[in-house]
């Protein structure tokens, strides 16, 4: 059997006017992540940890922001087209594990339906995806409330 790991991380600045998605879930907040798709930190995250471990460059490579056709796509989206280029590859997902960064809103609580999101996108079972949060101590520009980020590693592998 051959393992791979791969590592992914992501940020994005929170604005006013957007909405706030967060591992493939609308969370009602008062503010929104800015980006060329919907900004999903979580899922961004995902998305290069996967295609990283199998060697499949990153997520703005297969879904560059210059291009037209992602401009303001569901991030749901661009994590399935991911997963089917990992698997295009024979590779299958072993395990994911994220830490999402956050003063606000508290992501505790939304935790249950971002695991059966992703589970559902990626065609895994909801065990397979680990989901923790934190703050940054009320350091640096998460801590000030100005953006999110998002951390993610991945193991698959092929027999």
């Amino acid at each position: 059997m051959k393992i791979r790991v791969g590592f992914g991380y992501d940020m994005h600045r929170l604005v006013e006017g957007r909405d706030l998605w967060l591992g493939g879930i609308k969370i009602d907040f008062g503010k929104g992540l800015q980006g060329h798709s919907d900004a999903d930190v979580l899922i961004h995250s995902i998305c290069d940890a996967l295609l990283g471990a199998a060697n499949l460059r990153d997520i703005g490579f297969h879904f560059p922001d210059t291009a037209e056709e992602f401009y303001g796509v569901d991030s749901k989206v661009l994590l399935k087209r991911s997963v089917t280029l990992l698997r295009n590859k024979g590779f299958e997902i072993g395990n994911i594990d994220t830490t999402i960064c956050a003063e606000a809103p508290k992501i505790n609580p939304y935790i249950p339906r971002m695991q059966k999101a992703l589970c559902e996108i990626m065609e895994t079972d909801i065990e397979v995806i680990s989901i923790k949060a934190t703050t940054s101590e009320k350091m640096g520009f998460v801590g000030r409330q100005e953006g999110i980020t998002a951390y993610a590693v991945a193991l698959i592998h092929k027999f």
